[in-house]
């Protein structure tokens, strides 16, 4: 092997020490500028993120993204199926904003999962930007083949834990125009990111029988319950419901339960009430303005951010956020590739148009995500829909009338 091959994982350690340092950005993307050409497909991943840094205990607050000449610094990761169209739309939208945003595209397959090689480059741009839009990343198909899958860890949620991104949120909220059985709904999402059933601990004790380890640590579940009550001070949440499977899971749910009871002590203005998951699927669905903040783990999280993302629309306006103590990256709010979709002028930009102007606001550029979304609302309103929300346009037609809007309201 070459010096330079030899010398790269002191490389990652330098990389990973520079991190925590104000400065670090600029000095960090100098260097990492320089080839990585020597690193191949075939090094483990795994070996390679252990320099990654880890995250911190607590949220720092919006950080100082990369930025140069005036232009922030995102990196872009298009993902499989639709992504690779959708990002599109988005760079379109944001040149018509006039939005202060530079993106480092990296690109992966729009067909299959993604590579060991594609996974470090973007690991490495995220860390280097600080600030990431993403699509769907494809990973292998579910198996009980445990030799042939190698035991290999879903990419999305591989990302999450490595980049320490562990809160994910997500908000719900009626939109005017489109029609839904429920009206006046405005939910927020907060979910654990890192841990639980995702940690995906799996392993045949025998032939026919699966252990799954589900890991919940006190550390964790106090992390996202401050955070959650802190993201309600600062959206003007009244109230926040913890949901749960206590009466079953009572050591792993039970800690999730006790910490979050705790922690709601040290916020008296800010109601806060319990729900067993399965209730609180049933009254989401018959009658969801009454809940305002709700605090998950990260399985439950999953299940009814979904169930919440269908009550005001779908997949198609979605939009969510997944926050670390040194990075966030934005997507839409439900996981879906849209393989089916791919390339027939189908797909729905809306989410992910949704997602890039709470990355703008997340930048600190208020102005360019106000103008971004009002152009998505007012697309909406006026009827130009794709077929998901009961429309007959396609993913051109609406990107062509926000882009309209856009340009006749000029800032």
């Amino acid at each position: 092997p070459s010096l330079m091959h030899l010398l790269l994982p002191v490389r990652h350690r330098f990389l990973a020490a520079l991190s925590s340092l104000p400065w670090r950005r600029h000095l960090c993307s100098s260097i990492s500028s320089r080839s990585t050409a020597t690193t191949t497909a075939d090094d483990d991943l795994e070996h390679w993120l252990e320099h990654a840094p880890a995250p911190g205990a607590e949220l720092r607050g919006i950080l100082t993204a990369a930025k140069y000449g005036g232009q922030h610094r995102v990196s872009m990761i298009p993902g499989s199926g639709i992504g690779p169209e959708l990002m599109a739309v988005v760079k379109q939208t944001l040149l018509a904003a006039r939005a202060h945003v530079d993106f480092e595209e990296l690109q992966t397959s729009a067909e299959g999962a993604v590579t060991p090689e594609e996974m470090r480059r973007i690991v490495m741009s995220i860390q280097r930007n600080g600030v990431a839009l993403k699509g769907n990343l494809e990973s292998l198909e579910a198996s009980t083949d445990f030799i042939s899958i190698g035991g290999a860890a879903a990419k999305n949620a591989q990302l999450r834990a490595k980049l320490g991104l562990f809160a994910y949120v997500q908000r719900c909220k009626s939109i005017e125009g489109l029609p839904t059985r429920h009206r006046d709904i405005d939910i927020l999402v907060v979910r654990q990111n890192t841990e639980g059933e995702y940690n995906q601990l799996e392993h045949f004790n025998v032939d026919g029988v699966v252990e799954s380890l589900k890991v919940v640590t006190e550390a964790r579940c106090r992390q996202i319950a401050e955070f959650a009550f802190q993201t309600a001070i600062k959206t003007r949440r009244k109230k926040v419901t913890a949901v749960h499977k206590a009466n079953i899971m009572k050591l792993s749910d039970g800690l999730f339960l006790d910490v979050c009871r705790q922690v709601a002590q040290s916020y008296p203005d800010i109601e806060f009430n319990d729900m067993i998951v399965d209730n609180c699927c049933m009254q989401l669905t018959s009658r969801p303005q009454q809940f305002d903040l709700m605090l998950l783990p990260n399985l439950y999280g999953n299940i009814v951010g979904n169930i919440a993302a269908g009550l005001v629309g779908g997949a198609g306006v979605a939009s969510g956020m997944n926050v670390g103590s040194r990075c966030a990256v934005f997507e839409c709010g439900v996981r879906v590739s849209g393989q089916a979709m791919r390339g027939r002028d189908l797909a729905n930009p809306c989410g992910l148009l949704l997602a890039s102007a709470d990355m703008l606001e997340y930048l600190g550029e208020a102005a360019d995500a106000r103008r971004v979304r009002m152009a998505v609302l007012a697309a909406l309103a006026g009827g130009v829909r794709t077929r998901d929300l009961g429309g007959s346009a396609g993913t051109n037609e609406v990107t062509a009338a926000i882009v309209d809007w856009l340009q006749q309201n000029s800032a």
